[in-house]
């Protein structure tokens, strides 16, 4: 009769047990599934993360090159107005027309003054 008896709690638990299976089956698939999820979210931060930096040092480049840019630029319009400076100067305008031009400040009878 004991036997029976196992046996017929062996067979009762039977389902109880399979139920107890499926419900612990469907848990670990939800806890595979969220880790899945957790690990892809930390991927896509990672990888964001890395597209960020990536950015951060092309943006250097381009300011480091447009501030030499700018310095070089700037030094050359130091250099043009200097050229300007020299060029226009009084002194080598008269020197100029003098030596090429053979011009000479003009005598009392050339000036005639407009009323």
């Amino acid at each position: 009769m004991a036997i029976a008896r196992r046996r017929q709690l062996a067979q009762s638990s039977a389902p109880r047990r399979a139920r107890l299976d499926r419900a612990a089956r469907a848990e670990r698939r939800r806890r595979v599934l969220h880790h899945a999820v957790a690990l892809f979210c930390l991927a896509i931060v990672a990888l964001m993360y890395v597209w960020l930096r990536l950015q951060v040092v092309n943006l250097g480049y381009a300011l480091s090159a447009t501030t030499k840019l700018q310095q070089h630029l700037e030094q050359e319009q130091r250099e043009l107005r200097l050229e300007h400076a020299t060029l226009t100067s009084p002194e080598r305008v008269e020197a100029t027309a003098r030596r090429r031009l053979g011009l000479r400040p003009p005598e009392k009878g050339q000036v005639i003054v407009l009323p």
